[in-house]
């Protein structure tokens, strides 16, 4: 500690020498400017762009100025401030803060940050930074708010960051970059330093590793909000915690009894832990104190191994018995076999015979990345149905498909395509059919107008406000659906996947498709990853809280009109920072016609599509409450509601059972 204190005071004094004399104009045209926008960028960054001489300074990106008169006020954009080549700038100008979240940054942060006097607060998240937080910025004289969060930042998180406490820091947020190492100390600095204006803390989604840092419950005595998730590290949670309005604790390998103050947060800020975690709120207990000697504890282990094996052998043999004697109930789905192979029929599909699905002429409509998608006509005038070839790498035989297939074939609602029926040939090939629905186009079709299926189908409908709350509403129901029979996840929530007919009512396929596969990348495709996916890679499932994420950037994509990804959220928050007017966020369609957005609904709807993008999985809401607040957020302005919400529109569906999936 005390090696890297001396190299900060050494960093500092030669950071300072090289700002002595410059303006802080010069110097961040000199060093900030190449520094935050990397090499190889040139001129293209659109917002540095317009850091040059010739502009007025009142028109840099992200910047604000006052001068040591002023402080702490701005300087209004009139008097003095003009380009640089046409009019010389007051000589105690200072920056005050730096605003660019969002601006495609992709150099590194300069030590000379630390050289501005008066810089208060740095915003500079969802950029592409990457290399080390410099050890000069924990000197800087007057920052109060950093923000770095979603960046590339690596390294370790240097102590001398605790020095900003000193100037009053109120705001530190570095999610989700690649920061490793334990947590620094801040007794190291000094045994009484203390953050008392610090009231959020946001460490998550990085590499810390160690037990929890306990000296931030005394260094830090006014923290309201503190996200530590998705890190390593380890240890028991100590007491104190409870002040703390708001803990996210959750992805991590913390262990032990958790203290009796935090029995009363919800469970989902302690997810995911070591499974040595115990005691409320979380719902498995701890053992007592006084455990069982070794002999006791092998002779309850054996007298349950000696059960375990008596009920499995009875079981199977009852099981056995009941499927000779029987064949499976309706809801399960009706077994045709022969020497092809075998056909498992669900509910809606009874009129499909195993030589018709064989028999049935295919033309290829669409490759997806584990099947390619077929319309088949069936024999006689028999109608349409889509058939799914699936590809290698899903399940390897029939006695893993089944029970995924079952569960599939078993959900009915109405805004769900319906499994009618799975066929496995004898030589592994594998077959999900599916209803057909001529006409229908696919969400990404409508919204952005490209596909082979879209052409030929006549004009484009308009996508009004109020015909995209219908299609989001539907999708929502579906999902809530799904989520509402033992947390199952839909698992492909993208707008590819969202089937429109002529009234507007959407229908969600591919659901729970990657339960079927051995690799599942089905879920998480570009832009509808959920960050867990993304930071875990293949050992994070797809679960209800990434459907929920998947469905925020869809709805975003229905508001905006943009292509779906995961910058989405961040343009949104670049927008309310910029104090862009919000009418411009929603797509022209969208907002054309619409006289307020509150009373319609649309700054709801956007605010409902935010927090279902949180970044920690545990702050989203359930697919149940987006229901709710769509329902209460419908449009106003439509003309013929009871047109657009008719309970009579036609569905293929209709009649059947909307129950939970179980």
């Amino acid at each position: 500690m005390r090696s890297e204190m001396m190299c900060c005071c050494l960093l500092l004094l030669l950071v300072s020498a090289g700002a002595e004399g410059k303006s802080e104009v010069a110097l961040l045209l000199e060093r900030v400017k190449p520094a935050l926008q990397g090499e190889g960028e040139g001129g293209g960054n659109a917002q540095l762009a317009t850091w040059t001489a010739s502009t007025p300074l009142c028109l840099w990106r992200g910047l604000r100025w006052s001068t040591a008169a002023t402080l702490p006020r701005e300087i209004p954009c009139d008097a003095n401030l003009s380009g640089l080549a046409h009019h010389p700038v007051p000589d105690d100008l200072l920056l005050l803060s730096i605003r660019l979240p969002a601006s495609a940054l992709a150099g590194h942060l300069p030590p000379e940050l630390a050289a501005f006097s008066a810089l208060a607060s740095i915003f500079l998240a969802h950029n592409s930074l990457s290399g080390p937080i410099p050890l000069a910025l924990g000197n800087a004289p007057a920052l109060t708010l950093l923000d770095l969060a979603s960046n590339r930042l690596s390294g370790s998180l240097p102590l001398s960051i605790w020095n900003l406490c000193t100037h009053r820091l109120t705001l530190l947020r570095l999610h989700g970059n690649a920061l490793h190492g334990p947590i620094p100390d801040p007794a190291a600095l000094a045994p009484n330093t203390t953050c008392d204006a610090l009231r959020l803390l946001d460490l998550s989604a990085n590499r810390f590793s160690g037990p929890f840092p306990s000296s931030l419950l005394t260094a830090f005595p006014a923290l309201r909000s503190l996200d530590l998730s998705d890190n390593r590290l380890h240890g028991p949670i100590p007491h104190g915690l409870a002040p703390i309005h708001s803990l996210n604790l959750s992805y991590n390998n913390f262990s032990g009894q958790l203290p009796p103050d935090l029995a009363s947060l919800p469970p989902d800020a302690f997810l995911a832990n070591s499974p040595a975690l115990c005691g409320p709120p979380l719902p498995h207990h701890c053992l007592p104190s006084n455990p069982l000697t070794s002999s006791a504890v092998a002779a309850i282990v054996i007298a349950l191994m000696a059960a375990a094996v008596v009920l499995a052998s009875l079981s199977i043999g009852w099981a056995q018995g009941r499927w000779r004697r029987a064949p499976l109930p309706p809801e399960e789905g009706t077994l045709t076999e022969d020497g092809e192979g075998k056909l498992v029929v669900f509910q809606g599909g009874e009129h499909l015979t195993l030589e018709e699905v064989l028999n049935a002429t295919g033309q290829v409509v669409n490759k997806a990345s584990y099947c390619t998608v077929y319309k088949a006509k069936l024999a006689e005038g028999g109608g349409s149905i889509e058939l799914r070839l699936l590809r290698e790498g899903c399940c390897k035989d029939a006695e893993s498909c089944a029970p995924a297939v079952r569960r599939i074939g078993r959900a009915r609602h109405e805004n769900l395509v319906p499994l009618r029926a799975f066929y496995q040939g004898r030589r592994g090939e594998k077959l999900l059919v599916y209803d057909y629905f001529p006409g229908n186009r696919t969400l990404h079709e409508l919204l952005h107008g490209h596909g082979e299926q879209s052409q030929g189908q006549g004009m484009r409908p308009a996508l009004t406000w109020a015909r995209r709350h219908k299609i989001a509403l539907g999708v929502a129901r579906a999902l809530a659906y799904v989520h509402a029979g033992h947390g199952e996840a839909h698992g492909s929530v993208r707008s590819s996947n969202v089937l429109v007919d002529e009234w507007f009512v959407a229908r969600v396929a591919e659901y729970a498709v990657h339960r079927l596969l051995v690799v599942a990348a089905v879920g998480k495709a570009d832009g509808y990853r959920a960050p867990e996916l993304q930071s875990r890679g293949s050992k994070c499932r797809c679960s209800p809280r990434t459907d929920v994420y998947a469905f925020g950037i869809l709805l975003l994509e229905l508001l905006m009109g943009r292509k779906a990804s995961g910058e989405l959220p961040a343009v949104v928050k670049a927008a309310v920072l910029e104090e862009v007017t919000m009418m411009e966020v929603f797509d022209a369609e969208v907002a054309r016609g619409v006289r307020s957005p509150a009373e319609e609904g649309l700054l709801q709807a956007l605010k409902l599509a935010m927090g279902c993008c949180a970044p920690v999985a545990a702050a989203r809401p359930t697919m149940a409450e987006v229901v709710r607040q769509l329902e209460e957020v419908r449009p106003r302005n439509s003309s013929r509601p009871s047109a657009i919400y008719s309970p009579a529109e036609p569905r293929s569906d209709a009649g059947t059972p909307t129950a939970a999936v179980v």
